[in-house]
């Protein structure tokens, strides 16, 4: 998969995760995309390490659910770090 499509399912991936996890972020659309461009770049990395899972192809299922699952996981990260930085 090139590098745009790891954009595209990034943008696509972090829309979704913010979707499932609704809530007031600092930063728009813009964090957003970028959050789920690293997503989809840590749910393949999740997905090769500990599932042994060759990941690749546009529209594998797996590829989206790691993809979300990456997102889920900055989005998670990033709200604590921001949250705990509002707080100070």
């Amino acid at each position: 998969m090139g590098i745009i499509s790891w954009i595209v399912l990034g943008l696509i991936a972090g829309l979704i995760a913010k979707a499932l996890m609704p809530g007031k972020d600092p930063g728009g659309c813009i964090i957003t995309i970028l959050l789920g461009i690293g997503g989809a770049f840590v749910g393949g990395w999740v997905g090769k390490t500990l599932f042994h899972v060759e990941l690749g192809r546009f529209f594998d299922l797996r590829t989206w659910g790691l993809a979300i699952l990456g997102s889920l996981i900055i989005l998670l990260v990033y709200r604590m770090l921001i949250g705990r930085r509002s707080r100070d």
